[in-house]
């Protein structure tokens, strides 16, 4: 059977499985020390490995299924602990965790990953210290080995013929008829490869007679129902093959008939798939999955898909401003074309979004793990808090803020928390803690790592960026506390009394405060001496398709992000009031300075008289800028710059208007500052 058609959705649902199995290691760890309930987590812990070993051995990645079945075995002898998991079983988990989504990786390039021996010793005396086993026992015990991991026979499954309804008489006295029905759970997302593995361990355990639908049939998709009926000439009891088959994941029930004796079956949708099946239990239908049906859809197509979509957007901006050359008495069905295909298309973007957008979960879920591995590197103890993981962000701009979160958590950690024991000398708690939080703000997502260490200093950070050659000491002795502490985001500038592989080289939040104003965010710290430090990152939703206000300065046309625009006024800058000997305006009660925007970006200062004031969020606070004229709204495709546009302050994006003329995005808070 051709297998590889099926590599790719193997190597997403064991990855998701793992990723899922790693973050519970690290919760059931917290739990434990916490004197939490952890039963249902171990439980779930030992159907990831389950589930991961079961698919491998679909897909006949027996590597993979050896380093799955020994962690799953460790996980079993936690099952009914009251106490948490010791740190080195823990680590040994972790590690397997890594070494399968390791082999996983290396099947998807189309290998056959084998087992590292020394990690399959290691998990085995972990095993044997919680067990009480030794490993004769271990290796010899059948329930472990024979009916789960261990390949089966080199030769093929033989292809069923039809045969008589009965068994031949010669066989008779020794094997008797057992009709196998199996049905597949519903989420599984391959019925015919996990039917066609039931037939492989049906075949050690005596001759298949009959097989419906056919292997053939299997071989080719075709599972109708997702049932499957095997008959078996076999010497073993109902009883038995059930067991055998309770052993291979995403079952839903199995039912075992014989001649002249009691049924046996297991619903496995509401077991584990671990322990032997209660005798005689009726196999219940499977239940419909109700609600929206899902499929898989590579991010890639998406990101081609909306590409497609902007440039459907600029060719209808380019259709209305060629509309307008054609003569009024002739023009509106045009614009009523043009009108329907924009609304379709802004339609279909919105629901491109929609499926772009992806919990922020997907990037928090990592973080307590990389806390957890750091602080046992250092000595130190952590737990991490994670609120707000439901809340989406469009699924580049995850990609993109990964590795920033990673490295801000990896400093709280590292630089931030203290050790145990200086903890306990300032009166706090000898565990560190790292709260991570994510929200909603109007059209921009506010992430927050806050921890409780020793917090920041603002006098060695002045001194170090005067060191650097960064700050004269005048301009750092004028600085406020909130421009002091993103010092720590100058390249190269670093406080940290000693080096370490994590931190202390200077290098690492300059990278953070870039990735994120790349996106059109910023970043912004807050800290206090013995109090511990908090880091915010504002990010927009996305950075596809945004609404913009056109404005004219001087003879060049500008975009501002609706998001960011408050409203708007026509007034004298001249007249209006001065504070600091800067202008002001009054803008529903609250007091706004106000910028010439020619004047900020280089045109220099324009001509008196009326003017439009633009009235614009900078991340929190109100800015007016002076602008010559108010052009509009349009839909704008947002392009990245690119070359030594990107390094312009002030500038976060370029689009195109209708008529072909190229236009900048202005980020009002990098403007600002």
């Amino acid at each position: 059977m051709d297998l590889s058609k099926y590599l790719g959705l193997f190597v997403s649902e064991a990855g998701e499985h793992l990723a899922k199995l790693g973050q519970d290691l690290v919760r059931v760890e917290a739990a434990g020390r916490a004197g939490e309930p952890m039963a249902e987590l171990v439980d779930e812990m030992f159907r990831h490995a389950h589930s991961v070993k079961g698919m491998a051995a679909s897909m006949e990645q027996d590597g993979i299924a050896q380093v799955a079945h020994r962690a799953e075995d460790l996980l079993g002898a936690l099952r009914g602990r009251r106490e948490a998991p010791r740190a080195d079983v823990v680590d040994a988990l972790l590690a397997a965790v890594d070494a399968l989504q390791g082999m996983v990786d290396a099947a998807a390039a189309g290998g056959r990953p084998e087992p590292d021996a020394a990690l399959l010793e290691r998990l085995a005396a972990r095993f044997d210290e919680e067990s009480g086993e030794d490993g004769a026992a271990r290796d010899a015990t059948p329930k472990r080995v024979q009916t789960t991991f261990v390949p089966p026979p080199p030769e093929p499954v033989p292809e069923p013929a039809p045969v008589p309804e009965s068994v031949p008489a010669q066989k008779a006295d020794a094997r008797r008829r057992r009709e196998v029905r199996v049905v597949i759970g519903p989420g599984c997302p391959v019925p015919a490869v996990r039917a066609f593995l039931v037939t492989r361990k049906l075949s050690l355990f005596g001759e298949l007679l009959e097989v419906q639908p056919s292997i053939e049939d299997l071989r080719a998709g075709r599972i109708p129902a997702r049932r499957v009926t095997i008959a078996l000439a076999t010497e073993q009891a109902p009883e038995v093959l059930v067991a055998a088959l309770a052993t291979i994941s995403e079952l839903h029930s199995v039912e075992v008939d014989g001649p002249a004796e009691p049924r046996a079956g297991i619903d496995l949708a509401a077991a584990d798939g671990a322990s032997a099946p209660a005798a005689a239990a009726p196999s219940r239908e499977p239940e419909r999955a109700e609600g929206a049906r899902t499929v898989r859809v590579k991010a890639e197509l998406l990101d081609q898909f909306l590409d497609a979509l902007g440039e459907l957007i600029l060719a209808a901006a380019r259709i209305r401003e060629v509309g307008k050359t054609i003569p009024e008495p002739f023009r509106p069905p045009l614009d009523e074309g043009v009108n329907r295909l924009h609304a379709t298309v802004m339609d279909l973007h919105d629901k491109v979004m929609s499926v772009r957008m992806t919990p922020i979960a997907a990037v928090f879920d990592r973080l307590p793990r990389a806390a957890r591995d750091l602080a046992r590197r250092t000595g130190k103890q952590v737990e991490v808090e994670i609120r707000g993981s439901d809340i989406e962000l469009d699924r580049s701009m995850l990609d993109a803020i990964a590795d920033p979160l990673l490295h801000v958590l990896r400093n709280a950690v590292d630089h931030g928390l203290e050790l145990p024991e200086a903890r306990e000398r300032a009166g706090k708690p000898p565990s560190g803690r790292v709260e991570v939080q994510a929200r909603r703000d109007r059209d921009r997502v506010i992430i927050e790592i806050a921890d409780d260490g020793r917090g920041m200093n603002a006098d060695k950070l002045r001194r170090a960026a005067i060191a650097r050659g960064a700050l004269a000491e005048s301009q750092a002795a004028s600085l406020s506390e909130t421009e002091v502490w993103l010092l720590a985001c100058l390249p190269g500038l670093s406080t940290a009394d000693t080096v370490t592989e994590v931190s202390g080289r200077g290098v690492g939040m300059d990278a953070v405060k870039r990735s994120v104003e790349e996106l059109g965010g910023a970043v912004t710290i807050e800290s206090a001496a013995g109090a511990g430090t908090r880091v915010t990152l504002r990010l927009p939703l996305t950075v596809a398709v945004q609404p913009v206000l056109l404005v004219r300065v001087a003879e060049e046309i500008l975009a501002l992000p609706i998001s960011k625009v408050h409203g708007a006024a026509l007034v004298e800058v001249e007249r209006l009031e001065r504070r600091h000997g800067a202008p002001v305006l009054s803008h529903h009660g609250v007091v706004v300075p106000v910028h010439d925007l020619g004047a900020l970006l280089g045109f220099g200062a324009q001509a008196g008289g009326l003017r439009s004031v633009v009235v614009a969020d900078a991340d929190g606070a109100r800015v007016g800028f002076a602008v010559d004229a108010l052009l509009g709204e349009e839909e704008a495709v947002m392009k990245p710059l690119a070359g030594p546009l990107e390094r312009i302050g002030g500038l976060s994006a370029v689009t195109v208007l209708g008529n072909g003329r190229p236009v900048f995005v202005l980020d009002v808070q990098r403007l600002v500052a």
